[in-house]
């Protein structure tokens, strides 16, 4: 009988993006935070991290807008599979 606990390895869609991150963090630098979100989801390594950016773009002049985004930069990452050992 073995007495090690079972191990699980969840699988998300969370992949890294240090280009978009760099890229993400000078373009945040450089509009005064207006591009947070986005830098946050390419840091995070949101799989929708690119529309974030863009759509931060076209609509975070809102105020409003820049709000979900930011919302949406920091929720958990979705889970594609769990692993079970």
């Amino acid at each position: 009988m073995s007495l090690q606990p079972h191990m699980s390895t969840v699988i998300t869609d969370q992949s890294a993006k240090p280009v978009q991150t760099v890229f993400g963090w000078i373009t945040t630098v450089l509009t005064l935070g207006y591009m947070l979100p986005w830098a946050i989801a390419a840091t995070r390594g949101k799989a929708n991290s690119g529309l974030i950016g863009w759509l931060n773009f076209l609509l975070g002049w809102s105020g409003i807008g820049w709000i979900i985004f930011l919302v949406l930069a920091c929720m958990p990452h979705q889970v594609r599979a769990v692993a079970h050992y």
